[in-house]
């Protein structure tokens, strides 16, 4: 193991020989999980998902608006994510801008697939309303409100919480 102490390595080993976890829960037990929706009133979808401690807010605002030149046929998404310098210490300074950016991008990786759009969790054709003319565009909002592990799994969940909640 790289960047880890001999105690820490024996530590880790001890924990996964033992199915046991520092906080004590087994390694394939789940943190607690709460979803809540509705939590904004005025987007037009939002939810808060907690998982453990790790606490997340997001929000689509939908738009109509006029699709790319270079792409016609397809609406677009915006994803922006927001670690708040209060949710973990490492977020102070510019660690919290560093990982805002990872975060987004990953996020946007994963709605939105590949360049060719493989793998796609949104299929942006299905936000044109005319081609060429009127398309959906939708803002996704997310704040890191407590990290506590797993930022990624509430972020994803969070968002798909939004997209069923709008009618998406």
């Amino acid at each position: 193991m790289v960047g880890l102490s001999l105690g820490e390595e024996h530590f880790i080993q001890g924990g996964i020989a033992q199915d046991l976890r520092s906080n004590g829960r087994k390694r394939l037990t789940y943190r607690p999980i709460y979803v809540e929706i509705g939590v904004i009133p005025h987007a037009n979808g939002s939810a808060r998902v907690r998982l453990g401690q790790t606490d997340v807010i997001s929000s689509v605002k939908a738009e109509l608006g006029k699709p790319s030149s270079l792409q016609p046929d397809k609406g677009k998404v915006a994803i922006h994510v927001n670690c708040s310098p209060s949710a973990a210490p490492m977020f102070e300074g510019r660690g919290g801008k560093e990982l805002s950016t990872e975060l987004s991008v990953a996020l946007q990786h994963c709605l939105l697939g590949a360049k060719g759009g493989a793998g796609a969790g949104i299929d942006l054709s299905s936000l044109i309303v005319a081609e060429g003319k009127i398309c959906w565009d939708f803002y996704i909002d997310c704040l890191v409100v407590c990290s506590d592990g797993n930022l990624l799994d509430a972020l994803g969940s969070a968002i798909k919480d939004v997209k069923n909640f709008s009618g998406c």
